[in-house]
């Protein structure tokens, strides 16, 4: 099975730059993508990325473009790591450059913002033909990563070749892959996962202590299952590493920008103030909506889910949305 050695990385944020430096740095020939021609330009005299990972230098190996055409260009396989939102446009650009024998991957977390669909739904849908393709999911920061700090991931793939290959060029002795065939599963982990971590902030930002948010985490994984198992997800995926490793990951350290959102709403902060002051995506206030149209679609129970909605959405007090979820009904547990 031949080795993939070229790589284009759609996407130059913190996440798709600390991935193209991880491929880099294993070897491969790397030419990472950003669509505005300034923030390519500053990289290129930079070396590096200052506006997201200013510490981390880029390998002789990686390239920078603004050139779409370019960076597809007799490329192995492709990593989109773009906001989930702009996944869809992300396609619509690579189109015209992909055919069935190209090998696609992509780490954007989240859902479609129109419709509320999987992001391999529409990758799908928008291509039109088959090509092999996977999702890389689970609990990394990009600088821990971009520092070659010890991190696990999943990449999940029905493609055994392309699993195999992808995991290959990723796998060092400090970035370790785990392999998955639950592609619905990963997707639905990393979209719920945004939205449970906001609800842990808020927690933590009304002052509930570690015993609510240990309660929120449990039962926000409750839910992730309850929407993964409705769309033919595996419970084992919810288990791991794109399940309860990234959920905790998210909701218990403030490198993540949703946990960050959510405390700052606790806080009583409101939310166009708290986006400026992180000054990056927060793809949680996003996925809150999405997730809320599939639940529904589905007719799935997500009442955290739902209360964080309300809360963004709807302008509803976080105390008054507390006390409801505190209040609800006595149930089992499942």
């Amino acid at each position: 099975m031949s080795e993939i050695s070229t790589i284009a990385v759609l996407g130059a944020g913190s996440y798709g730059t600390a991935l193209a430096v991880l491929l880099a740095n294993n070897g491969k020939n790397v030419t990472l993508w950003a669509r505005k021609s300034e923030q390519v330009a500053q990289m290129q005299n930079d070396r590096a990325n200052q506006q997201y990972l200013p510490e981390i230098h880029f390998p002789k190996n990686l390239s920078v473009t603004d050139n779409l055409e370019q960076a597809l260009e007799t490329v192995d396989a492709i990593l989109i790591s773009v906001p989930s939102h702009a996944f869809n446009n992300c396609l619509k650009q690579a189109k015209p450059y992909l055919n069935s024998d190209s090998q696609l991957v992509w780490a954007s977390k989240g859902l479609d913002p129109e419709t509320g669909d999987l992001l391999g739904n529409v990758l799908e849908k928008e291509l039109g033909f088959p090509v092999a393709h996977a999702i890389l999911s689970g609990p990394t920061f990009a600088k821990e990563m971009a520092k070659g700090m010890p991190t696990a991931i999943t990449l999940a793939s029905k493609n055994k070749k392309l699993r195999k290959r992808f995991a290959k060029a990723l796998h060092n002795d400090r970035f370790r892959v785990y392999l998955s065939k639950d592609v619905v599963g990963v997707q639905i982990g990393g979209a719920v996962k945004n939205v449970i971590a906001i609800g842990a902030g808020i927690a933590d930002g009304l002052g509930f202590g570690a015993n609510a948010r240990t309660a929120l985490i449990t039962r926000g994984l409750a839910e992730m299952m309850r929407l993964g198992k409705a769309l033919g997800g595996k419970r084992k995926t919810f288990n791991g590493m794109a399940g309860m490793g990234d959920l905790v990951l998210t909701c218990t350290d403030n490198q993540s920008r949703n946990r960050r959102f959510g405390m700052a709403l606790g806080q009583g902060k409101e939310r166009a103030e708290i986006e400026k002051e992180i000054g990056q995506v927060v793809e949680g206030v996003r996925n809150a909506k999405e997730v809320k149209m599939l639940s529904e679609r589905h007719n799935v129970e997500m009442p955290i889910c739902e209360a964080i909605y309300q809360i963004i959405y709807k302008g509803v007090d976080p105390k008054l949305v507390a006390h409801q979820l505190l209040t609800r009904d006595l149930k089992t547990e499942s």
